[in-house]
């Protein structure tokens, strides 16, 4: 079986996780990455094991053998690196955000359109099984008539005045932060979980630690060390920490999410309760394995992930059997095996729906974030586009 040949532009936390997940689906070839330079682009060619590497991405798009493109930059060049992989002939998978903005998303769909193109943009926490079957649950009108949606998305990486980051600047990671950066997470999650869209926002944010400390060199120079005074620079902060958001749902529900950066203990706690007419359902990111049912006569119950209880369609994402716990990792191999065997069977020639999500969905984030930040902004309600 001949394999399709991938490069990978970005090799910060998540391009690894791209290049470790790919590497578990057997037909997938990494034949190359890209990072900012040519030293650093070698680096990390050789403690990943991949035989070519560029110092400048153009160099990754015009590298013939490349038929798949991973952009797992900074947000910024999301938009630039997609349009000039798509302009190059390239399927391409982007990190979240898609864009900076909405138009240039809505730039980038067409473009794949035009040139027959599959695409996606990594929402892959959809791909948790439990998520895959609380969708057939709703689907299934196990729950009745949703009601409300109500949860958050919190961590504590930002905690301190101390920590920095490059998605602490706008320059680099657009208008919004927090629900930018992890609230898309929730706010996609949801959509697809219930199939409900939200028609409307009403947003509050907050910024805790106005001004930041951020290191004169790179935070690994100083592994195990305390800094001083002197080795900071004070940075303003103009993004949020922090945000909760009412919604307004298309079909009559109503709900709330909280997204928060600097929640001492969360490491990455994805929430959310869903209350129907008939039950309720929760779930944990922290404990991905677990599905609450709630009942108002009878028992609450646990679901644990496990395939003979689960729906076919949750059934084809799961890799293990019952009790082998799967986590954020499975979730990439998952998506990206769906990605990839669409190509294989030349979905997009066919006309078959992709059962990832895809620039659209992207796009859709894009409005969400904007019409968010236009009403924290403006303290109303705004409809969505």
């Amino acid at each position: 079986m001949q394999k399709i040949k991938v490069g990978i532009i970005g090799t910060g936390f998540i391009g690894p996780a791209h290049v470790e997940a790919l590497r578990r689906l057997g037909f997938v070839d990494i034949v190359a990455l890209a990072d900012i330079n040519e030293e650093v682009a070698k680096q990390k060619a050789e403690l990943l094991n991949i035989e070519k590497y560029y110092g400048d991405y153009k160099s990754l798009l015009n590298d013939k053998e490349i038929e798949v493109v991973h952009v797992c930059t900074p947000n910024h060049l999301h938009y630039k690196i997609s349009k000039e992989a798509l302009l190059a002939g390239k399927h391409v998978v982007c990190e979240k955000p898609l864009a900076m903005n909405s138009f240039e998303g809505a730039e980038l769909i067409k473009i794949a359109k035009e040139k027959k193109l599959v695409n996606a943009v990594n929402f892959n926490l959809r791909f948790y099984p439990l998520m895959h079957h609380a969708r057939k649950i709703i689907e299934s009108g196990e729950l009745g008539k949703i009601f409300a949606v109500n949860g958050s998305y919190q961590q504590d990486w930002l905690f301190y005045e101390t920590d920095f980051n490059w998605r602490l600047q706008p320059e680099f990671s657009g208008d919004s932060r927090a629900v930018a950066d992890i609230g898309s997470h929730w706010l996609d999650l949801i959509e697809f979980v219930t199939s409900i869209n939200v028609s409307s926002v009403c947003a509050d944010f907050a910024t805790f630690h106005s001004v930041r400390k951020k290191p004169l060199k790179p935070v690994e120079t100083y592994s195990g060390k305390i800094l001083s005074p002197e080795d900071y620079e004070d940075i303003e902060i103009n993004t949020e920490d922090y945000a909760t958001v009412l919604l307004r749902f298309n079909n009559g529900a109503h709900g709330s999410m909280t997204v928060n950066q600097v929640a001492a203990g969360r490491k990455n706690r994805l929430y959310f309760e869903i209350y129907g007419s008939k039950k309720a359902i929760g779930w944990n990111s922290e404990r991905p394995n677990e599905l609450w049912i709630g009942k108002r006569d009878g028992n609450n119950e646990v679901l644990v992930k496990d395939p003979s209880l689960l729906s076919p369609y949750a059934r084809e994402i799961v890799s293990y059997p019952g009790g082998h716990n799967e986590g954020f990792p499975d979730t990439l191999k998952q998506m990206f095996a769906k990605f990839y065997k669409y190509i294989i069977r030349k979905g997009h020639i066919k006309g078959e729906p992709p059962e990832f999500p895809t620039f659209e969905d992207g796009y859709r984030e894009l409005l969400l974030c904007e019409a968010i930040v236009k009403s924290a902004k403006s303290n109303k309600w705004i409809e969505i586009e």
